[in-house]
């Protein structure tokens, strides 16, 4: 039986890695799409080869550019046809007021944080629908559900991707694919790094699990998903240990 294949974005680090990590063990074969650490990503692909037994396409690049990911398809299918599973993690951040923020600096953020999402669902749809199945899952954000002081663009670019979701749900639910989020709460990646040991306890004390989650954990959430019943589709899920 042909293994299925994920295809992660932003698989160099954080979330998108150790998401990479767990679909290996779990005998996936696997698509990584990085932009800035190829050799890193490289590397670690070989790892998981040689650890799992399974096979790796790097395709490195900037995901916010709808000919890369184009390109990047063309790859995938002299590779193994097409994609089961499609995870669109890559992502962003601007911490910010609203008003200084550059309109270049704008536009980055929906065109890697959300047009991306739109260009990888684009091209991996057609195969999933002729082999009548296949599994949609988008990294998006608690701030896309309540939105955030000083990170307006980002809490508009997840808010976006939730609402795609809900709606590419609806429109490929006929053809056996399901579309869902997950909209992390705090996750200790590199994203909340800046947080110093102060601004990081006060924040642990208002979520409810008291402590951030672990990307890998984040990750085995992912492989349980994608084994959910059909039935679960549309849904932006909270990963936030009870803090909204």
């Amino acid at each position: 039986m042909k293994r299925k294949t994920v295809l992660i974005t932003g698989a160099s680090r954080g979330i998108g890695r150790a998401a990479a990590a767990a679909f290996a063990k779990a005998g996936y074969d696997l698509v990584l799409n990085c932009i800035h650490s190829e050799k890193e990503l490289r590397r670690f692909s070989l790892e998981l080869e040689e650890d799992f037994h399974i096979q790796t396409l790097c395709c490195c690049g900037d995901i916010a550019s709808y000919a890369f990911v184009c390109e990047m398809f063309e790859k995938v299918r002299e590779f193994c046809q097409g994609v089961d599973i499609l995870i669109n993690n890559a992502g962003i951040s601007y911490i910010g007021l609203l008003s200084e923020m550059h309109y270049e600096e704008w536009e980055r953020m929906l065109h890697t944080n959300l047009t991306s999402v739109f260009s990888c669902c684009k091209c991996a749809v057609p195969y999933m629908i002729s082999q009548k199945e296949g599994k949609i899952i988008n990294i998006s954000s608690v701030w896309g559900i309540s939105g955030a002081s000083c990170e307006a663009a980002y809490s508009a670019a997840k808010g976006g991707v939730n609402a795609l979701t809900r709606a590419l749900a609806k429109e490929l639910a006929p053809s056996n694919i399901q579309v869902n989020a997950v909209a992390c709460g705090v996750i200790d990646t590199d994203m909340n790094a800046a947080l110093d040991l102060s601004e990081r306890k006060s924040l642990e004390n208002e979520i409810p699990a008291g402590y951030f989650a672990k990307p890998e954990e984040v990750a085995a959430f992912l492989c349980q998903l994608v084994l959910a019943p059909s039935y679960l589709t549309g849904q932006v899920i909270r990963f936030d240990g009870g803090w909204l």
